[in-house]
């Protein structure tokens, strides 16, 4: 496999532009893996019938043999797959059935046609659906003009033994040619196919993406038990100011790399950023009992990473404010698709951060309640917060020390 796996690499240099999207970039390689890799058979086909004293069919294959290499030139300079394609299919279509004609009928030239069947088979791959009719409908009617004609043709002669082997070739070649075109045509798709899963699963829990390609619709769940973090960089505007945006950018990926594989080890689900805000949700979309102690743990490790490593050759600090409550989860809008988070609870879980303290975690009494066993939390009276009463809070600490055997 390693020699196709090499053609194809080359085929996939042919014509292609920067330009290509990956359906593009397929056809491309695609349409000159199948005509340079028809060459070897065009060839072979031209010897036997020059050895069988038949130089008349001996010259269409020629014909292809030397048609193809030029068209492919011209392709790999002019990178105009519309025409190259269009020539190619022609002659997977015309030239079987010319040398069906020159050698006298169907059973005469060893159903030699059926190589014309590469044509619809190759535009069902490489063409737009539309067009492929077109190819189909010639195929068909080239079989009708063929049936037609087969009266009035008359049989060149060829042995009976090289007739029978010649069927053998045909029908073995056109088989073993479609199946590897089909093969590496179905092991690309599932390539591009897993790449654009990722992506999607990137983008989306698993749960909502399924529930997306089922149909485009609203996605709207109610979560009566799940907690939100917000985690937030401290004097970010300043220090932004003495940067490049490159250098930002580059920190802040870097910091949130960091998040995303804390996130990932405990299995909660990162909802967004929005600029150098973290925010992580835990017990959506899918239910877990211990939500807030999840999500507490991921603050407790995000902020021991920032502590203990520097970011883009910076020390950076992190405000960090943790609510538990109801929330509304889904997918709104036709667009630019977000899985996003709506209610009181998100609100109260954005104001623990933006009015918590450098290198803290600020938690309200939803989260406290939920897992005051479980780690140390010292309470920090009550703040004002914008549209609601005094909310009490409390900063976590660390987490409980295992008590000691009896």
């Amino acid at each position: 496999m390693s020699s196709f796996e090499n053609l194809a690499r080359w085929a996939g240099r042919v014509g292609a532009a920067p330009t290509d999207g990956s359906d593009t970039a397929l056809q491309k390689r695609l349409t000159v893996l199948l005509s340079v890799g028809l060459l070897p058979f065009t060839l072979l086909w031209s010897a036997i019938y020059v050895a069988a004293g038949a130089p008349l069919p001996a010259a269409v294959p020629a014909l292809y043999t030397l048609v193809t290499p030029l068209n492919t030139l011209v392709f790999a300079w002019s990178r105009n797959l519309g025409v190259y394609r269009f020539v190619q299919l022609l002659m997977f279509l015309v030239l079987p059935w010319l040398l069906m004609l020159s050698l006298g009928g169907f059973r005469e030239s060893s159903v030699v046609i059926i190589w014309a069947a590469l044509s619809p088979l190759a535009a069902l791959l490489i063409e737009d659906l539309r067009q492929t009719l077109f190819w189909i409908a010639g195929f068909v009617a080239l079989v009708i003009a063929s049936a037609i004609l087969q009266p009035h043709l008359t049989p060149f002669g060829l042995p009976e033994a090289f007739v029978t082997w010649l069927f053998a070739l045909n029908v073995g070649g056109v088989i073993i040619i479609a199946f590897v075109l089909l093969y590496y045509f179905v092991g690309q798709r599932n390539f591009f196919q897993e790449r654009s899963e990722m992506l999607l699963l990137n983008i989306l829990p698993k749960e909502i993406s399924e529930a997306l390609k089922a149909g485009p619709r609203t996605i709207a769940e109610q979560c009566d038990a799940a907690s939100i973090l917000f985690a937030d960089v401290v004097d970010f505007t300043p220090m932004a100011a003495t940067m490049t945006p490159l250098r930002l950018v580059d920190l802040l990926n870097e910091v949130f790399q960091c998040f995303d594989d804390l996130v990932e080890a405990y299995g909660l689900e990162k909802i967004k950023t929005i600029g150098d805000c973290y925010m992580v949700a835990s017990g959506v979309p899918r239910p877990r009992g211990d939500h807030a102690t999840a999500i507490v743990n991921v603050a407790l490790d995000m902020q021991a990473a920032v502590a203990g490593r520097s970011f883009g050759g910076r020390q950076l600090a992190f405000r960090i404010g943790i609510n538990s409550g109801p929330v509304v989860a889904g997918v709104i809008g036709r667009k630019k698709f977000i899985y996003d988070l709506w209610g009181e609870a998100v609100n109260l879980a954005s104001r623990m951060e933006s009015q918590g303290q450098s290198q803290t975690i600020q938690i309200t009494r939803n989260t406290y309640e939920l897992i005051k066993d479980a780690f140390v939390c010292e309470p920090k009276g009550t703040i004002k917060v914008k549209g609601a009463d005094p909310v009490e809070i409390w900063h976590v600490l660390g987490r409980n020390a295992a008590p000691l055997p009896g």
